[in-house]
């Protein structure tokens, strides 16, 4: 493990936010859409299923998109921007089957407020460990998803979303192939 697990856990829920509006679609439409993608996320706390808290997911995850490829000065002005809005004040929490793991806001702040922040103290940890380069973009040509790569030998190339790793393996070796019978 790499960073402490509700680190990682955050850090996947923030590509899976990115990845919400990958490769020119949105699947954050309806607030039963918002509903799901909190469920599958398992994120707790107040909500006010309006139109507006949607609009904000949407505006967070466009901040966390820019955060994901900037450069560390940035990513760290990004996150201090982040939990200063928030005024954020690190918790450590026990509910629902979590152990122990950090809290910045209290479980009645917006929604948005409540992800962002928890997004910008899981990135601090990529910060702090000097771990930018695990925070990339999809390999694919034809893809903008965003992807963690957590593994020991940093080899994570390719996203979730799709088929991106099985098309360009499949595409290397019909090359490999073709070059083959030259």
């Amino acid at each position: 493990m790499l960073f402490a697990p509700d680190t990682e856990v955050a850090l996947r829920s923030v590509v899976n936010l990115i990845n919400t509006a990958a490769n020119g679609a949105e699947s954050l439409v309806t607030m039963e859409d918002l509903d799901s993608f909190l469920e599958a996320e398992e994120f707790t706390g107040s909500r006010v299923n309006t139109p507006a808290e949607l609009s904000s997911i949407k505006r967070l995850r466009s901040e966390l998109a820019a955060l994901w490829s900037a450069d560390e000065d940035t990513a760290a002005k990004s996150v201090n921007k982040l939990l200063a809005d928030a005024k954020a004040l690190p918790q450590l929490v026990k509910h629902d089957h979590w152990d122990w793991h950090l809290h910045a806001t209290t479980p009645e702040a917006p929604l948005a407020v409540r992800m962002g922040t928890e997004a910008a103290m899981a990135i601090i940890d990529v910060i702090r460990s000097k771990e930018m380069d695990r925070m990339r973009v999809c390999a694919a040509d034809d893809c903008d998803a965003v992807v963690l790569d957590l593994s020991r030998n940093r080899s994570k190339l390719y996203c979730d979303t799709g088929n991106c790793a099985n098309r360009a393996h499949v595409a290397a070796y019909r090359a490999r192939k073709a070059a083959e019978g030259e």
